[in-house]
């Protein structure tokens, strides 16, 4: 891939955080950064809300009974608007994430550089991959029904899925279509989704089930006619005529733009991140929403993922700050200590330290760095163990003491003299 990092002259100071994506993901995470007084900007390349904002009907956001993909899409947004965030509507095109500024360049030649930066580029729907599917897409064939049940009033369609995504699409569609068939691969009453959404459906007279099957080929000359039905325990192909075709079969996730670019993603594309701060395994970038690779993929959870890694992209700017302050630029030789207030033994080299230094008259600077707190710096030095001592010097680790410290004062002050030369 291409160094970004020496293309193009800076333009202005990096952002503090730079978002990718303007899902639920991105935009929560915006909102928790512009809270936290971080210069935050988003960029999305579409409509914000991602695939929330074709969602018809939305039941399990907290609080808010009944309500619609759209609707919640656009309090998001305003909340995000409110308080200042900087948006912007562009595609990436490409990015270096491995510095200590990260830089997003985007299809229309913009350069915008952060010191951190969230990922959210979300997903977009499956395709079945099967004849006639892609000469047939938006001639029959479609992956949103909010987007598109208008146009099969009093017409007859099949839905492809057996989710959560599946059955609710499934019964915004019976407001619009005559009838809807769901094409499912389970045998008959073994559904993916939730048990609510089930009873619904099995409830709606207009939704009928075509059970243990699988769309062999759609037909059309033109628009969608009709689909050829595999069963998949005998093998059987039966053709059944229809109005339309909604697939919706899980996702893809949007996250082409980042391989060959150091951050690790699975064998399907989606991005590996930690679960509990959505660190990626690339210093200061965070992963979240649907293209991370994770169990459940709601509206809620990506919601949650941006507001954990927009508070995780804080606590590394805030450590990066202490880090270059306290350890890296300083022009006197510096004494990291790793300590914890869990070990008695790191608090005695603490003040051991200390005594050392006070006595050779202030040759090191000390720096104490908290393990639990600081678990990121300790993994980037190769730190395991509490206590650890770490010698500095113009920015560069030159020594390190770890495990035995029976000989502590004579190693610091064996230091202290050949920092005092």
């Amino acid at each position: 891939m291409a160094d970004l990092q020496n293309q193009h002259p800076t333009v202005m100071e990096p952002y503090d955080l730079i978002i990718v994506g303007g899902g639920p993901a991105g935009m929560t995470a915006a909102i928790y950064g512009a809270r936290a007084k971080m210069r935050t900007l988003l960029i999305e390349k579409a409509k914000h809300g991602g695939q929330a904002a074709t969602t018809e009907e939305v039941e399990n956001w907290p609080g808010s009974g009944k309500t619609t993909g759209p609707e919640l899409m656009k309090q998001f947004r305003e909340h995000t608007e409110h308080l200042g965030v900087e948006m912007i509507k562009e595609d990436v095109a490409r990015v270096d994430l491995k510095g200590e500024i990260k830089v997003i360049e985007t299809r229309k030649g913009n350069r915008y550089e952060g010191r951190a930066v969230i990922l959210s580029p979300g997903a977009h729907p499956r395709t079945l991959g099967v004849k006639g599917e892609g000469p047939l897409r938006g001639k029959g064939v479609s992956y949103c029904a909010t987007c598109d049940a208008d146009f099969f009033t009093e017409l007859d369609v099949v839905v492809v899925g057996s989710g959560d995504a599946a059955v609710e699409e499934s019964l915004y569609l019976t407001k619009f279509c005559e009838s809807v068939t769901m094409i499912v691969l389970h045998p008959e009453g073994t559904m993916d989704a939730n048990k609510a959404s089930q009873e619904r459906a099995y409830a709606n007279p207009k939704i009928k089930y075509v059970w243990q099957s699988a769309i062999e080929e759609i037909k059309g000359d033109g628009i969608v006619e009709s689909v050829v039905l595999k069963h998949l325990g005998t093998g059987d192909l039966t053709e059944m005529p229809t109005n339309g075709v909604f697939v919706f079969i899980g996702t893809v996730p949007n996250t082409e733009f980042l391989k060959d670019t150091g951050l690790a993603l699975d064998s399907r594309g989606y991005m590996l991140a930690d679960s509990e701060t959505m660190a990626t395994n690339l210093d200061g970038v965070f992963a979240a929403g649907d293209a991370r690779q994770k169990w459940l993929r709601q509206i809620v959870t990506a919601a949650s993922d941006g507001a954990i890694a927009a508070c995780a992209a804080e606590k590394y700017l805030a450590e990066e700050e202490h880090l270059r302050h306290e350890v890296l630029e300083p022009k006197e030789p510096v004494l990291a200590v790793f300590w914890s207030p869990a070990s008695k033994e790191s608090l005695d080299v603490l003040g051991w330290a200390e005594q050392a230094n006070t006595a050779a008259g202030g040759t090191f600077k000390l720096a104490r760095i908290d393990l639990y707190k600081s678990a990121r710096l300790a993994q980037r030095y190769g730190v395991t163990q509490v206590p650890s001592v770490l010698l500095f010097m113009n920015g560069e680790v030159v020594d390190r003491l770890e495990g035995n410290f029976d000989d502590f004062t004579h190693w610091i002050t064996e230091k202290t003299v050949t920092a005092a030369k």
